[in-house]
């Protein structure tokens, strides 16, 4: 993930200045980590790509909101949660409309979004099939998190952000970033430990 917050709002002065070019340099060294949290937050491709291309929109529109001192990062993910909240939100008042890519398969998801379809796969069929349930099983147990445990652990797991970075997105101290990490990884080991192996091992597999 890009951390040189120096440059990112140098190019939002750019871009505040009229140079709208420097967009696409935003969107060249954000757009790959904001599809990675989306795509794992609400299990579809389709609707990763969506709700990038509308936080891109909003940092357009926000241009000149981003001073200095301003954290791109904390003020882009905080952004970005919001939306995939308010994405699972709708979909689950109309389930109907929103079955197709709620069912989505991580496995055949696009290289850029999906890690482990980068590195293809050498394992014997039934070694993939147990793989791939293994994923599954994660992938279902994230998914039914509550929003703020949700957002920490992909932050902290798959994103890399420290916990300062973290606590800027979801709005609390470092502590309270090690308390929703302990009650979001306590959740999942009961949810995977008959499951996922007789460690409970849940980071043995990527998620997607």
């Amino acid at each position: 993930m890009p951390s040189d917050n120096e440059t990112d709002l140098a190019l939002l002065e750019e871009l505040r200045h009229g140079r709208d070019s420097a967009l696409n340099d935003i969107m060249l060294r954000w757009r790959r980590p904001f599809l990675s949290f989306a795509y794992r937050y609400v299990q579809s491709e389709e609707d990763a790509r969506d709700l990038v291309e509308e936080l891109f929109v909003r940092i357009y529109k926000n241009r000149e909101r981003f001073k200095e001192g301003t954290k791109f990062s904390a003020w882009a993910f905080t952004s970005l949660s919001n939306l995939c909240k308010n994405l699972e939100r709708w979909k689950r008042r109309h389930p109907a409309l929103g079955k197709d890519s709620l069912t989505d398969d991580w496995s055949k998801a696009d290289t850029h979004i999906h890690p482990l379809a980068e590195n293809g796969s050498s394992q014997r069929p039934d070694d993939e099939a147990l793989k791939q349930e293994r994923i599954q099983l994660v992938k279902t147990a994230i998914g039914k998190l509550p929003h703020d445990l949700r957002v920490t652990l992909l932050l902290y797991q798959y994103e890399g952000l420290s916990y300062k970075e973290i606590g800027e997105v979801v709005g609390c101290t470092v502590k309270g970033v090690e308390t929703r990490l302990y009650r979001a990884r306590k959740a999942l080991k009961a949810s995977l430990s008959s499951k996922v192996g007789p460690s409970g091992d849940i980071w043995g597999v990527d998620a997607g």
